[in-house]
């Protein structure tokens, strides 16, 4: 009976939740997430998140306030990439007046490498 406690047979993956430019992004160690496209140093192919809002290791939740003491989250930079396009219209009715505006997201693509609490 013990055996089959949920407890027991759930996974504790280490994870953590970031913040990046206003968005909360829930990570773990070989993630491929996309961020917002940002200028980097140069040569950085590396990026670290110190803005780490809680991690859990194990099983056992660490919760800051507002961010975790000495944690960070390292990251390496894959490449850049567009997202789906964005289409905004404007219309006045009676006037004959149309526009059509279209937007496309730049993205950067980063791979999670370690998760340091």
């Amino acid at each position: 009976m013990l055996a089959d406690s949920p407890l027991l047979t759930k996974d504790f993956t280490v994870y953590a939740i970031i913040e990046d430019s206003g968005t909360q992004i829930k990570v773990a160690k070989g993630d491929v997430v996309q961020i917002d496209l940002r200028e980097l140093a140069s040569g950085g192919k590396e990026l670290t998140f110190d803005r780490v809002l809680a991690v859990n290791a194990g099983g056992k939740a660490t919760i800051g306030a507002p961010y975790v003491k000495g944690a960070s989250v390292v990251a390496t930079v894959l490449g850049e990439e567009k997202g789906d396009k964005t289409i905004a219209v404007k219309y006045s009715r009676r006037k004959g007046y149309r526009k059509k505006i279209g937007h496309r997201q730049g993205y950067l693509n980063v791979r999670i490498e370690d998760i340091k609490a």
